[in-house]
């Protein structure tokens, strides 16, 4: 007759105190990281939003330079309207008045030299003038490039038209670069939101660019990956 004792003996051997608490703290450890990632996964980029049309009286004062843009439109005279574009000299060549100088003029002042060549050949013109820059904006952003745009728009502005920081951009250290040497001005969000390009002291010509981010939803994902591969490997060799 066998002995109860010899069963027990004989019988399959208990797991070990160590294994459970090892078993318990990997399960838990795994199933922190799963959920770190999938939170990590699901979020969404910072995307700015592109400006609508933005009208500011701060465009009538603005002193133009070389480089500059500016869109004038006389109303019901489209051989009259277009771009023209200030030249080294600070001159632009219009049609029938023929050049003007604008060196230390502001939008105002040209808008009514040309309403007086204009009235000349028309009864009493309606001329709008909209000064623009060419500014390029590079780095992380969805649509780098060169841009057209109206100095009374702010950075973030022209970042957003620019299709807005990409998955890794960094909002907070955007930096001007003019000449190809970096201006030392600050680009916080905080600090540029509400001025436009021409009080931060951007003219045509500068490059803006917003450079990546130090540490990104990527890297966070990579780091994780790596230590679940770390912590798996680790428990395997103690296991044995």
């Amino acid at each position: 007759m066998p002995n109860p004792t010899d069963q027990v003996r004989n019988g399959p051997r208990p797991a070990s105190l160590t294994d459970t608490p090892r078993r318990t703290i990997f399960g838990t450890t795994m199933r922190y990281c799963t959920v770190a990632l999938l939170l990590l996964s699901i979020g969404s980029p910072l995307t700015a939003q592109v400006p609508t049309g933005i009208v500011s009286s701060g465009a009538q004062t603005y002193t133009l330079r070389p480089g500059d843009l500016v869109r004038i439109t006389v109303w019901g005279q489209e051989d009259f309207s277009g771009q023209f574009q200030v030249d080294e000299n600070g001159r632009i060549v219009y049609p029938v008045v023929g050049e003007i100088d604008t060196r230390d003029r502001t939008v105002a002042d040209l808008r009514e030299e040309l309403r007086a060549g204009l009235g000349q050949i028309f009864n009493q013109p309606f001329v709008t003038i909209t000064p623009l820059f060419r500014i390029a904006v590079l780095g992380h952003v969805r649509q780098p490039g060169l841009l057209t745009i109206d100095p009374t728009l702010t950075v973030l502005d022209v970042v957003a038209l620019a299709g807005g920081p990409d998955n890794v951009g960094n909002l907070n250290g955007i930096k001007l670069f003019r000449g190809g040497e970096e201006l030392n001005l600050r680009f916080e969000r905080d600090r540029v939101g509400a001025r436009t390009l021409q009080d931060v002291g951007i003219r045509s010509g500068d490059q803006i660019t917003v450079p990546r981010r130090f540490f990104t939803t990527q890297d966070a994902l990579l780091l994780l990956q790596l230590l679940q591969v770390g912590l798996s490997i680790a428990i395997l060799i103690k296991a044995f």
